[in-house]
């Protein structure tokens, strides 16, 4: 079961409900800005980009790390294989060109990540739980993901919110965020910008200016006690702290009757 929150009336609009997950596809749109060139993942960062092109950034680019640039796929792609992605591209490269010509020459505006674990300082861990060696449990690993986040101009993070996953120290640095600070990753040479901002199934979070995230506003089914209580860490919290914005009625409608009406991301609210 699908659990709704009820948003409130705005300006004289009825209430729309609407899930955890849609207001993380909706918080991760609004973090797209108009013409900017964006690495898109499958799942919800997919739905983000084609709600920001539908809501307000109708000549966002994107680029698929197969190689797809510029699709406008007439049905939601599945995985990064799936041939809808070739639809109306602008060009159509293989992987390496892919890396090569766009995320390490600087092309890439924004690009989207994801992690097992998360520390206060962006860093990722997406290799291993436990001890290298001794390992708990053996994940995919960086992929591209690495590639990315030293190299494009910022990227954003999109991920459930638990202490298990938002911890004080990582099990492996598998992609890199501000290190242990703006400086060193400055010193040790990292062309991208770092992260962002970091969308979580309970609230937004940034980053201040030593690096360290903090809370910048909290989703309707949380509280600023319940993302610190998730949180593996003493989080900072932002003094204009406030409750994430919801989405709107026209936002919901595109994610469930044209982006997503299969439900393949999104699970479908229960009636």
């Amino acid at each position: 079961m699908v659990q709704l929150m009820p948003t409130a009336r705005h300006r004289g609009r009825p209430a729309v409900d609407f899930t955890p997950e849609e207001m993380m596809v909706v918080a991760a749109a609004r973090e797209l800005r108009d013409r900017e060139r964006v690495f898109v993942g499958i799942g919800l960062p997919v739905l983000a980009t084609l709600l920001a092109q539908r809501d307000h950034a109708p000549s966002l680019l994107t680029i698929y790390e197969s190689g797809a640039i510029g699709s406008r796929p007439s049905r939601l792609a599945m995985t990064m294989g799936d041939p809808a992605l070739g639809s109306r591209c602008l060009a159509i490269l293989d992987f390496f060109e892919c890396f090569a010509t766009m995320v390490q020459r600087d092309f890439v505006d924004v690009g989207f990540l994801g992690a097992a674990q998360l520390d206060r300082y962006g860093n990722m861990n997406s290799t291993v739980i436990g001890d290298y060696l001794k390992a708990k449990v053996r994940l995919p690993g960086s992929g591209g993901a690495c590639e990315i986040a030293g190299n494009v101009k910022r990227f954003l993070i999109i991920m459930p919110h638990d202490r298990k996953r938002f911890v004080e120290k990582i099990d492996f640095r598998t992609s890199p965020g501000y290190l242990s600070g703006r400086d060193e990753r400055q010193r040790e040479g990292l062309r991208g910008g770092g992260p962002d901002a970091v969308i979580s199934t309970l609230g937004v979070l940034r980053f201040d200016e030593s690096g360290q995230m903090y809370l910048d506003s909290y989703h309707r089914n949380s509280s600023v006690g319940k993302v610190r209580e998730n949180t593996g860490w003493n989080l900072k919290v932002s003094p204009k702290v406030r409750e994430t914005p919801p989405p709107t009625e026209e936002q919901v409608r595109l994610l469930r009757e044209e982006l997503d009406p299969k439900g393949i991301f999104l699970r479908k609210p229960s009636a």
